[in-house]
């Protein structure tokens, strides 16, 4: 599609993403969000299913010629933070806002929809419009709208990330794993209390969780191979409640991140033994409760191939090969069961207040990124379509 389609689309992708921005809703309670995308949806026309896997909405647009089923999906979830940017669409609700871009990518779905439904007599096969519940929170939407048939008969699927540490007008993917996984880990030091003068006399649960913190640090230099990146952090500890007293009890939290699951199992295995071994060095006894959560991304190399043939052609769009990044994706799920491609669409434009980190109390995008990603999901599910092999004619 050309630009000057997109510049049709444009200004109400933004009058929906400021909409969405000043009524963020929290993951797992997106109900007006989703109300918002099911009247929208409605009113071009598109069939849908709504209540999938929860808030989830899945918009249905079958073309009058045979052919694939191309998924395209936004996340609609915001977060808990409390919105400090100065503009006149900023959250008007306390406490929590848009700070990862998922209003943009909602709004772009949404212009997507409309213009695939003035189309149908092009369309081959079927466009299938994910609108995704809680990506931001483990167990995730993605899951519960897989389960509930939102892939069913599924031949390919794309998904954007607006992107701030990427300059607008540039898009990057990579073929293979590219965002990690996600497990947390929560850990109990049990030991004796005491007072803070007679030592002898306790089992110092802080002294066993500190050893405990530069222990687990081992794992990644020690038992990973150095070629396989990984990250263990611990983000969380908790002891004691006044200077003089040794705690009998500490509580440290913290999260995995990889980009394959050997190493995934590995690091498991390993925090479980060096938690045991560790406590028990010490005197004190501990338990571990392990949450596994998304796993890692991995795109389909010959649909990465075809983002950078196809958007590589656009005009004002530039391509580029990213590095794997240490964030997560629950986009992770859909790639598990049929081959796709995960795009980050450059947001990032200091002259437009949008150069604060995702998950900032001022994050915010550039607006323009928005009609990159929606031309680059058009160009690709038509590219998909016209690629796909004609049925055999009748002699």
């Amino acid at each position: 599609m050309g630009r000057g389609e997109v510049e049709q689309l444009y200004p109400v992708m933004v009058e929906r993403r400021r909409y969405l921005h000043r009524h963020p809703e929290l993951s797992f309670k997106e109900q007006e969000t989703s109300a918002f995308i099911a009247d929208v949806l409605q009113k071009a026309g598109v069939e849908m299913r709504t209540k999938v896997g929860g808030n989830g909405v899945v918009g249905i647009i079958k073309g009058s010629l045979p052919g694939p089923v191309v998924a395209l999906r936004a996340d609609m979830d915001a977060l808990p933070i409390q919105d400090e940017k100065n503009t006149d669409y900023k959250s008007e609700v306390p406490g929590v806002m848009h700070a990862c871009g998922h209003d943009g990518h909602t709004a772009v779905l949404l212009a997507l929809a409309e213009y695939f439904a003035g189309r149908r007599d092009l369309i081959r096969g079927e466009i299938r419009l994910l609108f995704q519940p809680a990506e931001e929170v483990c167990p995730g939407g993605a899951l519960p709208m897989i389960n509930e048939g939102a892939l069913d008969g599924v031949d390919v699927i794309y998904g954007v990330h607006l992107w701030t540490p990427i300059p607008v007008g540039t898009a990057a993917s990579a073929p293979g794993p590219m965002m990690a996984s996600t497990d947390e880990f929560f850990v109990d030091i049990h030991g004796r209390g005491g007072h803070g003068g007679m030592p002898h006399k306790t089992i110092d649960s802080v002294v066993a969780g500190s050893a405990l913190v530069m222990q687990l640090q081992s794992i990644v230099s020690r038992s990973v191979n150095p070629l396989d990146p990984a990250v263990v952090t611990i983000g969380s500890f908790h002891a004691g409640t006044v200077q003089n007293v040794i705690a009998e009890r500490c509580r440290l939290a913290g999260t995995v991140r990889c980009f394959n699951e050997t190493s995934r199992e590995l690091i498991r295995e390993r925090i479980a033994s060096v938690v045991e071994h560790t406590a028990s060095s010490y005197g004190a006894s501990a338990s571990l409760e392990y949450v596994p959560g998304y796993p890692p991304l991995v795109n389909d190399n010959e649909e990465t191939a075809r983002f950078f043939k196809v958007a590589g052609g656009l005009e004002g769009i530039k391509t580029e090969l990213t590095q794997p990044i240490m964030p997560a994706e629950d986009f992770a799920y859909y790639l598990q069961r049929v081959p796709g491609c995960f795009i980050l669409v450059g947001a990032g434009n200091p002259e437009k207040g949008a150069e604060y980190p995702h998950h900032h109390p001022k994050f915010d995008l550039d607006e323009e990124a928005m009609g990159h990603a929606a031309r680059i999901l058009i160009a690709l599910a038509e590219n998909y379509m016209q690629e796909w092999p004609q049925p055999a004619s009748a002699e």
